[in-house]
């Protein structure tokens, strides 16, 4: 049975008064009323958009671990959509702004496509916005397809254009 599930959160658009920051630490809140027992929070990484080309506002991200209490990976991506539409997002097109994105990036060592859901997310060895703030929390973490620690797959891709801005956690109690 999973113990540890890994998300993933960005914003980059406000939403009902709240900055893109604030939104991050809310979610953790929302993600905690759903009955998610947060493990460890990232630092707050503020990110050039994507594509790098974009006008869009630069991106804040931070990673979650969390007890996915008995969810299955289709429960959790469920769960996400619901506190994702209650925070305001819209899904239009791809790479479009947004006001908050949670990603299942990791379920421990399954690998897979459950439901909707493929684990470890297909493109977060990719993705230093997502490696920076998860090797703070799961440096040891390894990828079961490319058995490279989640330390390893950061050094690999690097953080260019990623910069830790803040902390979750603190961020996070404040908003609840």
């Amino acid at each position: 049975m999973h113990t540890t599930a890994y998300i993933a959160l960005g914003s980059n658009l406000p939403f009902n008064g709240d900055d893109p920051p604030e939104l991050l630490a809310r979610a953790v809140t929302a993600m905690q009323g759903a009955g998610l027992a947060v493990v460890a929070c990232s630092g707050v990484w503020r990110t050039h958009a994507w594509p790098p080309d974009s006008a869009q506002p630069d991106y804040y991200n931070a990673v979650v671990a969390l007890d996915p209490a008995g969810r299955s990976p289709q429960q959790l991506y469920e769960t996400a959509l619901e506190i994702e539409a209650n925070f305001g997002r819209e899904r239009h097109e791809k790479w479009a702004p947004r006001t908050l994105d949670l990603d299942i990036a990791a379920l421990d060592d399954w690998l897979g496509t459950f439901g909707k859901v493929t684990l470890p997310h297909p493109r977060m060895h990719e993705r230093g916005f997502v490696l920076a703030p998860f090797s703070e929390i799961a440096p040891e973490w390894r990828h079961p397809a490319l058995q490279k620690t989640a330390a390893q797959l950061l050094a690999m891709v690097g953080a260019a254009g990623c910069r830790r801005v803040g902390e979750l956690l603190r961020a996070a109690d404040q908003a609840g």
